[in-house]
């Protein structure tokens, strides 16, 4: 043992694969996820790794079915609690497995070439496969429920007829949707949030871009595929309104995705905190506070609740 490790650090530089969310080497941290769980087998105790520091003839059981289900239900309750979409319904009901919302996102910013090149890597141009389509589509389409969908196969054709070069170096294979991880159960927009996203979405694909900004990052996404959930077992819980907050620069907060772990809070200053306590407990940070925030702060988030906007 090297001194000042925790169990979990223990664990995994001997090899042992323990999953965690609120914590993060090197950052100030404290355990409340229990995703990290093991089971001190002298007493039969569950432990959170993260916090636990070894002691000389410790027994600890770290890959049991036992540990692992006790970790598959915290991860089962954070997820109820987290209301966010891992992909766009539309990219997930394409026939073709094209990721549409990623492909608008390249439309909205004016990048043609990059549109182009996400198509051809599932089309052979300048066949688009989208006129006998039956446009599912637009039929899953979120902006369908606010006012009307996004016209997706007009706008592919309209790539399309542009008639660029793929990028060199792209990797088509690489760009299809990811369908063995896990994915989200979609939430229902409220009124309110309809009305609030048919005022403040004007981009010119109308997406209201629902999928997630780190949802190939993601370690909420990654620990529950690697537990063997594919999707939640539970409705989802949180109340909170689905926003994008603008905190500075690239970075943006959504706080529907938030689980609270704290790595924010506790590795900033004068910056993210703590309102209400219990299960009502939120993560907020004031208007005055926001230009604290730094990547290397966003980059804590387990989830996806933090992230600095990338289009890639």
């Amino acid at each position: 043992m090297l001194e000042g490790e925790t169990l979990i650090e223990v664990a995994r530089r001997m090899g042992h694969v323990v999953p965690s969310l609120c914590y993060s080497k090197n950052a100030k941290h404290k355990s409340s996820c229990m995703v990290c769980a093991v089971k001190n087998c002298a007493n039969g105790q569950i432990i959170p790794s993260c916090t636990t520091m070894p002691t000389e003839g410790m027994e600890i059981d770290v890959e049991s079915e036992e540990v692992n289900e006790i970790r598959r239900m915290s991860l089962e309750l954070l997820l109820s609690d987290h209301r966010a979409d891992c992909e766009a319904p539309c990219t997930t009901v394409c026939p073709q497995g094209l990721d549409i919302e990623r492909m608008l996102a390249f439309y909205d910013a004016g990048k043609y070439q990059e549109a182009y090149s996400l198509i051809a890597g599932v089309f052979a141009l300048p066949e688009i496969g989208c006129t006998n389509c039956k446009a599912p589509c637009e039929k899953a389409c979120r902006r369908g429920t606010v006012d009307k969908a996004v016209e997706i196969r007009a706008i592919i054709k309209e790539i399309a007829a542009k008639n660029l070069t793929i990028l060199p170096g792209y990797d088509a294979a690489s760009q299809k949707m990811d369908k063995v991880s896990f994915r989200s159960r979609l939430g229902r927009f409220t009124p309110a949030e309809k009305e609030l996203l048919k005022v403040n979405t004007n981009n010119p694909s109308r997406c209201l871009h629902c999928a997630c900004n780190e949802r190939h990052e993601c370690k909420l996404r990654k620990d529950a595929t690697l537990l063997g959930i594919s999707r939640p077992s539970f409705e989802t819980s949180s109340k909170l309104p689905f926003v994008k907050i603008h905190i500075n620069g690239d970075i943006w907060f959504e706080p529907a995705k938030c689980v609270r772990c704290g790595l924010c809070v506790y590795n900033s200053k004068d910056g993210f905190t703590f309102r209400n306590r219990g299960f009502g407990m939120q993560v907020i940070i004031p208007d005055e506070s926001k230009s604290h925030i730094t990547e290397e702060i966003a980059h804590l988030c387990p989830t996806g609740a933090l992230y600095v906007k990338t289009l890639k």
